[in-house]
């Protein structure tokens, strides 16, 4: 399968190195929303959808506004995800399926934008975001990005797989075992990973389960001191987290060429997966001779 990077809408928090790890030359530091459009046999799937449309034109009708303040992203309509999929030549409304890693604003801002896509995710994420019973979750759960609840299918509870040692993995119906959600959980308390299979590996979206790619490092993992502050304001279960972290380390070195692992936010990672700058969109593009955009790929 086909696999586009998109970021989607960058943030801008306070912090600049400090944050990052690289904006020597700014009190602001740059984190992607690092999305996915797969082209599968199934349609087109987008794997979480960063900010939208309508977080652009109405944010502060959106976003909280200390997460607004906090995080400054830097809103511009040509990086939200529809925007992006219409550059690489193809109709927004033949997303078939959004896959979230979790319902945090900035990972499901653009749902509005596919009124037409089933929604997938973990029933244990569904279950906290309705419920907001913190004032963290209060902010960073946001309804009025959530038009398409109608369409939303939850996973958690059923037979489950197993996927490089990661228990409770979930086939996304409508997709088949091209695509998985794999539980990541400790950012929220219903995170996932998604796993998409590509011709000759995997690609292992991780959401928010790590935020800097020195993190990954087998022996010597490290944080900025920002993005380490930053995990631990929003974690749900510590112990949860870090334990994923571990596993996530594990999984790396264990699979090597086999699993690419990216997380949703490291400017680095995004630009070495992709190979153009963060803050590009996806460029200008016509979709492969055997993409109908009415149908998606054939068979």
């Amino acid at each position: 399968m086909r696999v586009h990077h998109l970021n989607c809408v960058s943030g801008c928090p306070l912090g600049g190195y400090l944050m990052d790890g690289r904006s020597v030359a700014s009190l602001r530091g740059r984190l992607t929303s690092h999305c996915l459009l797969v082209e599968s046999r199934a349609g087109l799937v987008l794997v979480d959808t960063g900010y939208g449309l309508r977080d652009v034109s109405a944010p502060t009708s959106r976003l909280h506004p200390l997460m607004l303040a906090l995080m400054r992203p830097e809103l511009r309509e040509a990086m939200t995800a529809r925007r992006q999929i219409e550059a690489l030549g193809f109709d927004p409304r033949d997303v078939r399926h959004v896959v979230l890693t979790h319902l945090d604003f900035d990972h499901a801002g653009g749902l509005d934008d596919f009124p037409g896509a089933t929604v997938h995710l973990l029933g244990r994420e569904r279950d906290a975001a309705v419920a907001r019973a913190t004032a963290l979750d209060r902010m960073r759960y946001r309804p009025a990005q959530w038009a398409t609840r109608d369409r939303w299918r939850t996973y958690g509870g059923d037979p489950a797989e197993r996927w490089f040692g990661f228990d409770d993995v979930a086939e996304v119906d409508g997709v088949g075992p091209e695509v998985l959600l794999v539980p990541l959980v400790g950012h929220t308390l219903g995170h996932a990973g998604v796993a998409v299979r590509r011709d000759h590996d995997w690609l292992l979206l991780a959401g928010d389960a790590y935020f800097f790619h020195a993190e990954m490092h087998p022996e010597r993992p490290r944080c900025t001191p920002g993005l380490r502050l930053y995990q631990t304001m929003m974690e749900k279960d510590r112990a949860a987290r870090l334990s994923n972290q571990r596993r996530l380390r594990e999984l790396r070195a264990a699979a090597g060429a086999e699993v690419t692992v990216v997380c949703s936010h490291d400017v680095t990672e995004f630009e070495r997966v992709s190979g153009r700058r963060f803050d590009e969109p996806a460029p200008r593009e016509r979709p492969p001779a055997d993409l109908d955009p009415r149908r998606g790929p054939s068979a």
